[in-house]
């Protein structure tokens, strides 16, 4: 028996799927690996952290085919290059915007150009971006350092820039919106997730508010967005000359949608909150163990931030006399495995014992 599933059923992708709500056109190339489509997990035991009949709810975005919640972005920009006659990509990165570009340059059988800062870039995203065939150029600077130079590259009409000051990765984004909004037939109350560049947080805010004013939805999340206290210039309003963050996705000073993002929280009602980066390693752990999701340390920002929300009475919006049954949401940004230095620091060496079952049987027990 053959089978009647078409060539784009298979591929799928968020420009396949949400066609009519992104800039693209019958003659736009469409380049996607299958991005988008991420689950939204309910969570139980986070369920129960706030209580009061609400239900949380994970969105995983680190099961995108990079790891992260670039590919959604970087589908639309790098299709939209494609359509322009772009023959080159190039991005700053702290490391997922560079796996992701990467990526899909070597789809659309471009070169890729990555600016990051030397040393401050997790092994597991620098490992992506070379096994992609990214040119790699690191500089003595931050992530504001290398993103200023890409500015100055791309207006020689030689490069397309893939960060999210390209108006196509924010488009791509709010697909993650559109997903929320379908599956759970209605938007959350509320939308916790990490910000450090700020384009999602951004981007999510534009999704719900084209739902909404589609009539897709019945309502609006209050949005609500955790910096690492060491990187937090939108929590303090102050450039950060220096960020510092074991959370190295979200280890920016100056953020390139500072202000959209501003704008997302004070229309949402929402909130920028800090956490610490004991809080988000802490976060990480649990979530890993008791829901058995496993992210890198800036998507557990977001499961830091709703603890914060539950249990400390300086959160920015606390969560300890919401309305009952209210629904929310918590995006994971990226995979555990694409930065797992902390974790594998913490390991223990593990030592071989006798092939026996009584020797196994002790090691249990122990």
């Amino acid at each position: 028996m053959h089978s009647t599933t078409t060539k784009s059923q298979r591929s799928g992708g968020v420009i396949e799927h949400y066609r009519e709500f992104l800039p693209v056109s019958a003659s736009t190339p469409i380049i996607s690996l299958g991005e988008g489509n991420t689950p939204l997990i309910y969570s139980p035991r986070l369920s129960e952290r706030v209580g009061r009949g609400c239900e949380v709810f994970v969105k995983n975005e680190g099961v995108n085919p990079t790891g992260s919640f670039k590919d959604r972005g970087m589908t639309v920009a790098v299709s939209k290059a494609m359509e322009r006659g772009m023959t080159a990509l190039i991005c700053a990165s702290t490391g997922n915007t560079s796996a992701s570009a990467a990526a899909y340059a070597a789809r659309a059988g471009i070169s890729c150009v990555v600016i990051l800062p030397a040393g401050k870039i997790a092994t597991g995203k620098l490992l992506q971006a070379f096994a992609y065939g990214a040119k790699i150029v690191a500089i003595d600077g931050n992530f504001d350092d290398a993103l200023r130079i890409v500015r100055e590259l791309g207006e020689t009409g030689e490069f397309t820039i893939v960060n999210s000051i390209n108006p196509d990765r924010i488009a791509g984004q709010k697909t993650a919106a559109f997903e929320i909004v379908d599956e759970l037939g209605d938007a959350p109350n509320f939308h916790l997730l990490p910000v450090g560049n700020a384009g999602n947080i951004t981007a999510y805010w534009a999704g719900y508010r084209e739902f909404f004013a589609r009539d897709r939805s019945t309502k609006l999340p209050a949005m609500i967005g955790f910096q690492a206290i060491g990187a937090a210039p939108i929590f303090y309003d102050a450039i950060i000359n220096k960020p510092e963050t074991i959370a190295s996705a979200i280890r920016i000073g100056n953020p390139a949608s500072w202000q959209q993002a501003r704008a997302a929280v004070v229309e949402s009602h929402g909130a920028i909150d800090v956490v610490s980066d004991e809080d988000i390693l802490d976060a990480q752990s649990w979530l890993a163990q008791h829901e058995g999701i496993f992210v890198e340390p800036a998507s557990a920002a977001s499961i830091a931030g709703l603890f914060k929300c539950c249990d400390s009475t300086d959160a920015a919006h606390s969560f300890q006399k919401i309305r009952e049954a209210n629904r929310i949401v918590c995006t994971v940004t990226g995979h555990g495995l694409k930065d797992p230095d902390v974790i594998i620091g913490q390991m223990k060496k593990l030592k071989p014992i006798a092939a026996t079952v009584m020797d196994v049987r002790r090691a249990i027990e122990r």
